[in-house]
């Protein structure tokens, strides 16, 4: 009965979450951005999607730089993934805590708490929007503030945003460096060339700027 009233509650308030419980005797309804609101402030979006693209490319850099290692422009990804599992999965560069998982290297800004997740799998694409990670750092930049419209729920919003901006032609769909994977990107950018990875004949050994190096990059910076 509770399962077929919260089913009924999504066709008549498309613009909230209806969360139904399996084990209480409730359902939680929560407030969501619209396609209106989404419209109104698409400047506002694109903007923000320039600026992630623009910051991520800035911190691998500051990444790299600090960790003294050559990096593949190719296929980036090898190089962060070398860092995996190690000490060096986590750790600060510059003013930037970070910490390495899956396809991302999350950054916070230890001062301004500003977080960033820069996907690595595009080559040297690092614009690519998750839902999630894209209302993250909306929220937490501070020269957005206060915000034009509100972000009520990270992971539903992010996706209705995201889905609007390709809607109205603001977004493209790239391909990853992995042919299964795909991203979303801001359309009017600089376009990078990015290449399918074949471990057969693109894998290669991460090679530091010295030899010292390999003992450097196991410190925090």
């Amino acid at each position: 009965m509770r399962e077929d009233y919260g089913e009924q509650l999504k066709k008549y308030l498309p613009h909230f979450t209806i969360d139904i419980n399996s084990m209480e005797p409730k359902i939680e309804i929560k407030k969501l951005i619209t396609k209106e609101e989404i419209i109104a402030n698409q400047l506002f979006f694109v903007q923000c999607a320039k600026d992630y693209r623009k910051l991520g490319e800035e911190l691998v850099s500051l990444f790299f730089k600090k960790k003294k290692v050559k990096l593949n422009k190719d296929f980036p990804f090898l190089a962060f993934n070398y860092f995996k599992g190690r000490r060096t999965q986590s750790g600060k560069v510059g003013k930037w805590r970070y910490f390495l998982h899956g396809y991302h290297c999350y950054f916070q800004n230890v001062i301004t708490k500003q977080e960033i997740e820069v996907p690595f799998m595009f080559g040297m694409e690092f614009g690519d929007l998750d839902p999630y990670f894209f209302s993250l750092y909306i929220k937490s930049t501070p020269e957005y503030q206060p915000l034009p419209i509100t972000i009520y729920e990270n992971f539903a919003d992010g996706k209705r945003i995201l889905d609007v901006m390709l809607q109205l032609d603001l977004l493209e769909r790239i391909n990853s460096n992995l042919e299964t994977h795909s991203g979303l990107v801001i359309k009017e950018r600089d376009k990078i060339e990015i290449k399918i990875y074949n471990p057969d004949k693109d894998y290669e050994k991460i090679k530091f700027q010295s030899q010292l190096s390999r003992f450097i990059q196991f410190f925090n910076f």
